[in-house]
């Protein structure tokens, strides 16, 4: 794909990043070649569906190399943690958001297995596998509104080897049957491994200082951060929000005195059927029971439902902080978490940062990450998709904008052509661009040109075989 000159949305974009930025603080505004840069480099990432600057230089048939573009992006004075909040405001801005829910959840990149220039590439548990990967381990956060998602925050996460260390230890001598007293205690949290669910508040907070105008109505995230601390912390940072999580259905509750597993109590006191809809879809038939209890690890008492969807053997059980909620908001409110997978799996797929995305330390991964979320900020004040928005109508998909988007820019390349003084030359002059850098390369996959070597047998030899 030709890559010449950012489409206009782009640089309208990149303007207005820019007059945000000196709005906010004078000296931080992108100068002519950091915005010429930044909108290029989303243009590349839109067309090659890479972070890759080789790939940038072919598309861009050499007018860009990929030296000068590593350069860049490795010493540009860019404050990359304010461009990314800014870009975010543009959004809010534009859609006139002012309420919303935040969503957190971790994902995992898989990195070769022998590096160690990648910012925080450790061994990871694989989700499909079930085998061990190295790789990047990312907390996400993400604004969900009543218009359009999007990210507003991200941080790298890696465990404290040390900790890992213990236990692992610990599992294998609790296994041999040593009471507690006897195995290690557990070292010291390290502040310098901080916990996802630590890094997920320290993201809501980055977020709040940010965006103080927007009133965030609940705070949704998975089993992994269903602690007090959490959701106490969460609940605070938001003027007392609600925050809903899961429980583990071997978790203490407490009834009228006596503790129960949250699976054995839902069990005394089955669920019943409800109608509801599920992100606005059409209405669902759903098992739901529920209770104000107290949940022991909490040491206070939490929303819990026992949630059952058709087609499920096993109930989920949901804990949520605010107790003047009804029980199918919190079911409603939850299942708006979903949302935050769609855009995982979407930003992997189309906006650049997991494909070939090898930038080395931390600045080259943070800053990479960086550049792969401002395209999804950036595509969501595609004019298409504003006046989508704007008349209440289904967003479209972030890969129909890219192929769109794509077309448009073929389009605009065959446009500058064609009203070319002399479209002839411009035309020959770019074909012959196209074999200087689209150069074919021989392939190790096949034997043409090599010697396959002597396959028959040797008459010499015929007597071993007959032995």
């Amino acid at each position: 794909m030709l890559l010449n000159k950012p489409l206009p949305f782009v640089e309208r974009f990149v303007d207005e990043l820019d007059t945000g930025l000196r709005a906010h603080e004078p000296t931080k505004g992108l100068s002519s070649t950091q915005r010429k840069w930044l909108g290029f480099c989303l243009m590349g990432i839109l067309l090659t569906n890479s972070l890759c600057w080789a790939r940038f230089e072919r598309a861009s048939l050499g007018k860009y190399k990929q030296s000068a573009l590593s350069w860049m992006f490795h010493h540009s004075q860019i404050a990359w943690i304010l461009v990314l909040q800014v870009s975010v405001g543009l959004v809010l801005l534009q859609h006139g958001i002012s309420q919303g829910i935040l969503s957190t959840d971790d994902s995992d990149h898989r990195r070769s297995k022998t590096t160690k220039r990648i910012f925080k590439a450790h061994k990871l548990k694989d989700k499909k596998s079930g085998g061990y990967i190295n790789g990047q381990s990312i907390v996400l956060l993400v604004l969900v509104t009543p218009k359009v998602t999007l990210p507003v925050g991200f941080s790298f996460c890696q465990a404290d080897p040390i900790r890992r260390m213990w236990k692992k230890e610990d599992e294998r001598l609790k296994q041999k049957g040593v009471a507690k007293k006897n195995r290690p205690p557990a070292p010291a949290p390290n502040p310098a491994y901080p916990t996802k669910a630590q890094l997920a508040l320290q993201l809501m907070g980055q977020f709040h200082h940010y965006h103080s105008q927007i009133k965030v109505k609940a705070v949704v995230a998975d089993t992994l951060y269903g602690q007090q601390y959490f959701m106490d912390a969460a609940s605070r940072l938001f003027d007392g929000c609600q925050v809903i999580s899961q429980l583990r259905n071997n978790q203490n509750i407490r009834y009228r005195n006596c503790k129960y597993h949250v699976r054995t109590y839902f069990s005394k006191f089955p669920g019943v059927n409800q109608s509801f809809r599920i992100r606005g879809k059409e209405p669902i038939n759903a098992s739901v029971g529920s209770a104000r209890l107290e949940v022991c690890a909490h040491r206070q008492k939490r929303f819990v439902i026992a949630l059952k969807y058709p087609g499920e053997k096993e109930y989920r059980y949901l804990v949520a902080t605010d107790l003047s909620w009804r029980t199918l908001d919190i079911i409603q409110a939850y299942s708006l978490r979903w949302l935050v997978e769609v855009f995982i799996e979407d930003w992997k797929s189309y906006e650049g940062w997991a494909q070939l995305a090898k930038q080395q330390g931390e600045e080259g991964s943070s800053r990479g990450l960086s550049l792969s979320l401002l395209l999804d900020l950036c595509l969501l004040l595609h004019p298409e998709q504003l006046a989508r928005v704007e008349n209440n109508l289904p967003a479209y998909t972030v890969g129909s904008l890219q192929q769109t988007i794509q077309m448009e820019a073929l389009l605009a390349g065959i446009k500058r052509i064609v009203h070319a003084p002399n479209p002839a030359k411009q035309l020959a002059l770019l074909a012959q661009s196209v074999k200087d850098f689209f150069i074919l390369r021989p392939s190790s996959k096949h034997m043409s040109g090599k010697d396959l070597g002597r396959l028959e047998p040797t008459s010499s030899l015929k007597h071993r075989a007959v032995a």
